[in-house]
């Protein structure tokens, strides 16, 4: 407990690396107090797959020793952690929540991982997770996760454990992945910020992959102060991923001294309101009072037409599932009795599509990007709801929902950066999510919108009952 009165594992990584600095809290008591955390309520949220805590500890001791001895290396200097279970850790086993990979332990981290740690995190452990970011919720090795708002709905995937971690104070942060939402979506339905960037602004080489040309790497954190910490750490060129781009880095954290006015926001209403979308009237009123709130922060809010919105899913998951049977072809034939039945039947449904099903998809999506780039001449942001419902039933039939038009996809296909931050609750009690994208490369202004809007909503003390 702080002298204010705040739990250990409810700190922000803005509020931990300033009570570090002043040597108020110790990298060891704040570990010590997530490894509590973990024994008192894990056992039912399922969130950790793997916990590392006696290399946690001795990572704690060296992060103290070394700010003692006037070696402090930043904002994440001695911040606990946990990672997807994706994400390659030298010695400590990443398997994609599958039978395929049980025994797989890497020896060498991905190169986001091997950047936070030189920024000073401490790997409290491994997170549940989609199988292969895809397969849900049964998976063949290891239970997926609880949301913690209500352990009898889904904290949405794929990086679900990822979500439900950071939600319930198991991490300070975390790391997912995103092909068609997959940090985005557990972010929304679990009450907390899930940021996707731009393709190509972090390396994905050591991540273990979905669909190459759709998959991302970010952050998900309690604030966006602390998305943008995380963001600056991991961000950068790295010659073992050729798609990792060579732009330059800004200073992330200084967005968040902006606000937003002057910055024009575009609404797609009418794919919004389209009724296959499906947006339930709860969603629709968090996400106009959010659009309101933007308004007198002093934002400009104009409607916008994407004409290709009403396929962008379709193209979305044909690309996604094709890509993914391309990678696991040789598994699915000499191991497929390895595989979860839900993801198994996604990879091998992505193998009855022809050649010619993908061209068409990718030239899709080809006029997504088009007209999103359209729109961006215009505007400086585009603004959804995350998720057009709150978290469903834990159990689900996910070929059932794989194809409902979503406002994810597109962001993936278009590799614009993207973020969900709260923006309020349904009568339930469960989380809603409003989405911010923006311009290929201009993270800045996304987190610069979203903080704003963060610190308007007053929603950053409302935790779940865990």
């Amino acid at each position: 407990m702080t002298t204010d009165g705040t739990s250990l594992h409810y700190l922000t990584i803005g509020q931990a690396s300033r009570l570090i600095q002043q040597r108020e809290v110790s990298p060891v008591e704040l570990v010590e107090a997530y490894l509590r955390r973990i024994d008192e309520i894990d056992g039912t949220l399922k969130a950790y797959v793997t916990v590392v805590a006696d290399q946690a500890l001795a990572d704690a001791r060296a992060a103290e020793t070394e700010i003692a001895g006037g070696n402090y290396r930043g904002p994440l200097h001695g911040v606990p952690i946990g990672l997807k279970d994706l994400y390659d850790t030298a010695g400590v086993r990443t398997t994609g929540q599958s039978k395929v990979l049980e025994h797989r332990v890497p020896a060498k981290d991905a190169t986001s991982v091997a950047k936070l740690r030189g920024a000073g995190t401490i790997l409290l452990g491994k997170l549940s997770m989609h199988e292969f970011a895809l397969g849900g919720p049964d998976t063949s090795l290891f239970e997926l996760s609880r949301n913690p708002w209500d352990t009898e709905r889904g904290p949405g995937g794929s990086s679900s454990g990822s979500g439900t971690a950071v939600a319930a104070g198991l991490c300070m942060a975390a790391l997912g992945s995103d092909t068609g939402g997959s940090i985005r979506i557990p972010a929304a339905y679990c009450g907390i910020v899930g940021l996707k960037p731009t393709y190509g602004r972090i390396s994905r080489a050591g991540v273990l992959p979905l669909a190459w040309s759709l998959d991302h790497c970010g952050p998900m954190t309690w604030t966006v102060e602390d998305a943008a910490l995380m963001l600056q750490a991991m961000a950068g060129p790295d010659p073992a991923d050729p798609t990792a781009v060579d732009a330059p880095v800004p200073d992330y954290s200084a967005a968040l001294a902006d606000d937003v006015r002057g910055l024009t926001i575009g609404v797609p209403r009418s794919y919004i309101d389209d009724p296959a979308v499906g947006v339930d009237p709860e969603v629709g009123a968090a996400f106009d009072a959010a659009l309101a709130a933007l308004a007198s922060l002093g934002a400009r809010i104009e409607e916008i037409e994407v004409p290709s919105l009403a396929f962008a899913t379709e193209a979305n998951t044909m690309i996604m599932i094709s890509e993914a049977f391309s990678y696991h072809r040789a598994n699915l034939i000499s191991q497929p009795q390895n595989y979860g039945a839900t993801a198994r039947a996604c990879f091998v449904l992505g193998g009855t599509y022809t050649t010619g099903d993908y061209q068409q998809a990718m030239r899709a999506r080809a006029r997504v990007r088009r007209e999103y780039a359209e729109v961006m001449q215009r505007v400086d942001l585009i603004a959804t709801p995350s998720m057009a419902t709150p978290a469903g039933p834990f159990d689900y039939d996910l070929l059932s929902l794989i194809g409902i038009p979503n406002f994810m996809g597109p962001m993936n296909q278009t590799g614009m950066p993207a973020i969900s931050v709260p923006c309020g609750f349904s009568d339930d009690g469960l989380p809603i999510g409003l989405q911010l994208a923006g311009r290929p490369f201009d993270e800045p202004t996304v987190i610069r919108a979203a903080h704003a809007y963060q610190q308007q909503a007053g929603l950053l003390d409302r935790r779940p009952g865990y």
